[in-house]
């Protein structure tokens, strides 16, 4: 390939079409060709201006989700995770508008963006078993509880991979080796991911369909849970509103999770930040914390009062041995410490 030098002001160092990674380092849009950068394009500052609105959006969504951990929901936790790496994501990006051929800014993005969803994912899978008990369980064609064993291993193992890929792919650069082996780990934690949750989407296609012609066939009474607390759940506009807006963030996920588009901006403003932009307003403006919270309350409320038993359980059992060791001669504590039974006092 013939030799190449970029236009710089008289006295700047220029280098070759193909610079060394040590020119690389030293590479600034004045020395060094477009094409020689992590993104191959000039960021131009439209787009920087949107990623630093949707940098806003995350982050003001961030604090806004924080307020509602204080409900008790296990869905928050990797909502805000997913959100947490859309934060970063985007900072690298804007980062990387005043540098391009700097790798911070660039795995900052890399890495971000792409397990983000992921999280954002997670948040959904433990949405469907809740909403299995709501229209319930013999509507499903698997146990409530199995939802969740089967979709967040899946994507812990996803959320490995693109991790992993990352990491071994900063490593290899640093080290100037081929950072093939980083972005194929990458990418098969993307291409799990797709998978999973096609098939999550599949099942809860299934689940609808199932519940529906079981309604039709034998009547909502019979079909549906009739307990008040559900069917007060299943009648409110707020928790016909959290399925569409779970559904919706689903399918924009799910968009969202396909092939990479990071070389065309605003193909990426479009394809990434638009539909998580979407995700995550969806999930906060109808978030479970809200639609869900009489049944949230009353699943906080069976589990202190399970606790309160099991407590006065274990202080009857203790009442018992210390009985059973007052009739045998010899205090409970001296019988239990030492694991011997004393012999009845004559």
């Amino acid at each position: 390939m013939a030799s190449a030098t970029a236009t710089a002001p008289a006295g700047t160092e220029t280098f070759s079409v193909n610079p060394s990674p040590d020119e690389i380092a030293l590479c600034t849009i004045d020395t060094c060709p477009i094409n020689s950068s992590f993104y191959m394009y000039r960021l131009s500052l439209a787009t920087n201006v949107a990623f630093a609105a949707i940098f806003g959006f995350h982050f003001a969504a961030f604090t806004a989700v924080w307020a509602w951990t204080r409900r008790g929901t296990s869905f928050t936790v990797p909502f805000l995770l997913g959100i947490a790496c859309e934060i970063v994501g985007y900072a690298g990006r804007i980062k990387s508008y005043y540098n391009q051929w700097e790798e911070t800014g660039f795995f900052m993005q890399i890495i971000g963006l792409t397990i983000g969803p992921a999280f954002l994912s997670a948040s959904v899978y433990l949405c469907l078993s809740r909403i299995v008990a709501i229209y319930g369980p013999a509507n499903s064609r698997i146990p409530a509880g199995w939802y969740t064993r089967i979709f967040i291993p899946c994507d812990i193992v996803s959320l490995v991979l693109q991790a992993g890929g990352g990491a071994a792919a900063s490593v290899a650069l640093d080290n100037h080796t081929s950072l093939d082996p980083g972005d194929n780990a990458m990418l098969a934690g993307l291409i799990l991911q797709v998978v999973t949750l096609a098939i999550f989407v599949g099942l809860c296609a299934d689940f609808g369909l199932r519940t529906w012609r079981r309604a039709r066939a034998v009547g909502c009474a019979a079909a549906l849970p009739q307990d008040a607390a559900l069917a007060r759940a299943r009648a409110s506009w707020s928790f016909r509103g959290f399925l569409a807006a779970l559904g919706l963030a689903v399918l924009a996920i799910f968009w969202r999770a396909g092939p990479a588009r990071m070389y065309d901006q605003w193909m990426f403003v479009g394809f990434e930040g638009v539909m998580v932009v979407a995700a995550v307003s969806a999930l906060l403006v109808f978030h479970p914390a809200v639609c869900l919270g009489e049944l949230i309350e009353l699943h906080a409320e069976t589990a202190r009062v399970r606790a309160g038993q099991e407590e006065e359980l274990g202080e009857e059992r203790e009442m018992v041995k210390f009985a059973r060791g007052v009739a045998g001669g010899g205090s409970s504590d001296d019988n239990t410490e030492h694991g011997e039974r004393q012999p009845p006092v004559p």
